[in-house]
C-alpha cells in the first residue's frame, strides 16, 4: 500500500459546552424600534452561553427590516450577520457568535408599537474550520445521537462551521467528533 504525499488526517473531539435550549429573548428582550432611524443596542440580557447562532423575532406582523449583529466568533475575530425580520415569525441566523458587542435594529413602520427580540438558536459553533461534513458522531449527555447532526461548514470562516443536534439541547454536555484532512 503506497502513501499519498502530504495527506494527513486529524481527529477532533470537540467539547461544545452544556448549552441550554435556545430562547427567543435570551440575548435581547423586547426592545422598541425607533422612528425613522436605526437603533444601536449595546446592553444585553445575556451573552451566548456557548458559540452558537442567534435568532430574531418581531412582536407584530408589521415588523420588518434587517437586524445587524456584530460580535466575536470562537477565535476572537470580529464578525457580523444580517438577519431579515419576518413579522412575528422566528428567523434563525447561521453564524456562531461567542459574544455580541452591538445589535443594530431597523426603524419601525408603526409608531411606538413594534419591538424586536434576539435569542439563541440550536446551531452550535465548531472550534475549527472544516472543508466538508466530516462529523463521525455527536453526543448529548454522554449518549450518542442516533441521527447524525446537521452540519454547516466553511474552510475559511470559523463562525460558519456549526452542528445542530437532532435532540433538543437541555443544558447537558455536547461533544462532536469529526476529522479534517490536510
Amino acid at each position: 500500500m503506497s502513501k499519498v504525499p502530504g495527506a494527513a488526517s486529524r481527529v477532533f473531539s470537540a467539547k461544545l459546552g452544556s448549552p441550554a435550549l435556545g430562547a427567543d429573548a435570551a440575548v435581547l428582550a423586547d426592545t422598541a424600534m425607533a422612528n425613522g432611524a436605526t437603533t444601536d443596542v449595546t446592553v444585553f440580557a445575556a451573552q451566548p452561553d456557548v458559540p452558537r447562532n442567534l435568532t430574531v423575532k418581531g412582536n407584530a406582523s408589521t415588523v420588518a427590516g434587517n437586524v445587524v449583529i456584530t460580535g466575536k466568533n470562537a477565535g476572537g475575530e470580529t464578525i457580523t450577520e444580517t438577519i431579515a425580520l419576518n413579522g412575528s415569525s422566528l428567523v434563525t441566523g447561521n453564524k456562531a457568535f461567542a459574544s455580541i458587542s452591538n445589535i443594530n435594529l431597523p426603524a419601525y413602520a408603526s409608531v411606538n408599537t413594534e419591538r424586536v427580540r434576539v435569542g439563541t438558536g440550536a446551531k452550535l459553533g465548531l472550534p475549527t474550520p472544516i472543508s466538508r461534513n466530516s462529523v463521525i458522531a455527536a453526543f448529548l449527555a454522554g449518549v450518542r445521537e442516533t441521527t447524525a447532526p446537521t452540519i454547516a461548514f466553511s474552510a475559511s470562516a470559523l463562525e460558519s462551521n456549526t452542528a445542530t443536534l437532532n435532540s433538543a439541547l437541555n443544558g447537558s454536555a455536547v461533544i462532536v467528533d469529526y476529522y479534517e484532512t490536510n
